[in-house]
């Protein structure tokens, strides 16, 4: 993780009630100082990443809950590429008519396929923002409200993009679990 990374801000949940909210250094001083035992849930508040969060751990790591691939692990030994600029070698497969193409542009490969990813970025940034916005109010909604009654509709009113539907679905749930699934959600909308 670069220096210039934005710092995580976290959410804890406790019986589908929001208790803590903020940076990592924050969220574990509000967990230790709490007096009951009721497990909890932490997420990243931007992502709605499911986190492995040890309040005994004086360290305070925060990690994904789910195994990293062992692939993320291999990039950070490698040394292939432009690591001080921030380039980093991988593998791309394509057909030889798509390598000979792209040999033939100025610049070479490499030079042509930044320029189309950039270009392809620009270009679906909006749908990338909805789609991104959506996945993120899904992955929080499964971890913690699964057995709420209305779930499968209101995952199907999330991608099917019909806000007033969701809205109507999560409205009964907890207040701040619906509060922090429409904040989730508030990007999911936008090309609807």
């Amino acid at each position: 993780m670069s220096s210039d990374a934005p710092p995580i801000n976290l959410i804890v949940f406790a019986d589908l009630k929001r208790i803590a909210r903020g940076r990592k250094a924050e969220v574990l001083a509000q967990l230790r100082e709490r007096a009951d035992d009721a497990p909890y849930l932490v997420f990243d508040e931007q992502t709605g990443d499911l986190l492995d969060f040890d309040v005994h751990n004086r360290a305070g790591v925060v990690t994904p809950a789910a195994d990293a691939s062992s692939e993320s692990h291999a990039e950070t030994r490698r040394s292939v590429g432009r690591p001080k600029l921030g380039v980093v070698a991988r593998e791309v497969t394509l057909l030889p008519r798509h390598w000979d193409w792209l040999n033939r542009q100025p610049g070479g490969a490499s030079v042509a396929l930044r320029r189309l990813v950039q270009d392809a970025s620009r270009v679906n940034a909006d749908r990338d923002a909805v789609r991104a916005a959506r996945e993120a109010a899904y992955r929080f909604m499964t971890a913690i409200a699964g057995a709420l009654p209305g779930f499968e509709e209101a995952t199907r009113a999330l991608f099917a993009g019909e806000r007033e539907r969701f809205e109507a679905l999560i409205g009964p749930w907890p207040e701040d679990v619906a509060g922090h699934l429409k904040h989730l959600a508030t990007a999911a909308w936008s090309q609807a």
